[in-house]
């Protein structure tokens, strides 16, 4: 199968991207992990597995950590699914990346463009993403930075192109989400990030997947929603929506920590891998489980 229609078959509704679990000290749980991957592709039904910069806690991990669990992942998948792995380094150290994980078998590498203070211009973006897919199959990301998009010149530019490109992950969303949507609409497979009220604002603009949390530890909402969405029941999909996914957030802020350390805590309470995150990040205490708990009890 081609890759683009690859891309097109298994990046489409709900996607689980991985947590990336520890011990409670703070080593990389690698059992925990490929049960993790069992998790998503088995029991979730993702048809990809992504790993990102932010979910995946490349934040806390080493260059060769990221490289042993991108290829744990590879191999516990074993073929079954699209996988997607992602990095953050300079354009010479994401060519060397991309080929390491072409070498192992990744589908698609998603190379997140560094950006300190402004330093990435539109055509050195173009640039970046561009030599990167002469290696292997891009997924672009659109976050720079907190709140700073990829230009949309620049998309515009490599979307026209001749390149290996083969998808969009947009982590703004709103107008920006919008706009992005509707320009690569046929072109590349449009991946909402953030949650369901994100893919709900891009959906009439052309949005294929949302990268969703539900999927790590609770599936069968997500798989309620995007049903709701192939029955263009909106009213059902916005419901879905608000009962589910503005509370948990709203639960967020009243436990008063932060989301993925919630996230990893409701990773616990399902069974998929413990709650434990390296310092200096902090973890559920069992009174803030217990609340998480009650909290999904009155769900049902």
């Amino acid at each position: 199968m081609d890759i683009r229609d690859k891309v097109k078959a298994y990046l489409k509704g709900p996607i689980a991207s991985v947590s990336t679990p520890f011990d409670r000290e703070g080593n990389i749980d690698y059992k925990a992990l490929r049960n993790v991957v069992d998790f998503i592709v088995e029991t979730a039904s993702s048809g990809t597995i992504l790993l990102t910069y932010g979910d995946s806690l490349y934040s806390i991990l080493t260059d060769a950590e990221i490289a042993e669990v991108t290829r744990v992942v590879v191999e516990q998948n074993a073929g079954r699914k699209l996988v997607v792995a992602t990095g953050n380094w300079w354009t010479g150290e994401s060519i060397r990346f991309a080929g390491y994980c072409k070498d192992i078998g990744v589908d698609v590498y998603m190379p997140l463009a560094p950006h300190w203070a402004g330093s990435s211009t539109v055509q050195t973006l173009v640039e970046h993403f561009t030599r990167i897919s002469d290696v292997m199959p891009v997924m672009v990301v659109t976050a720079l930075a907190p709140g700073v998009g990829v230009p949309l010149a620049a998309i515009k530019t490599l979307v026209e192109g001749n390149n290996g490109i083969v998808a969009v992950k947009d982590d703004i969303v709103g107008a920006y989400g919008r706009r992005l949507a509707h320009m690569v609409e046929g072109r590349w497979t449009f991946l909402s990030g953030g949650r369901k009220e994100n893919h709900l604002d891009a959906l009439p603009y052309g949005a294929d997947a949302y990268l969703s949390m539900y999927m790590r530890f609770k599936p069968d909402i997500a798989h309620q929603y995007w049903a709701a969405v192939q029955a263009n029941d909106i009213r059902e999909a916005a419901r879905i929506v608000n009962v589910y996914d503005i509370s948990f957030m709203d639960t967020v802020a009243e436990l008063g920590s932060d989301f993925d350390a919630v996230i990893h805590g409701a990773m616990e309470l399902f069974g998929v891998a413990e709650r434990w995150r390296r310092p200096p990040y902090n973890n559920l205490t069992d009174d803030q489980m217990e609340k998480l708990k009650l909290f999904f009890d009155k769900l049902s």
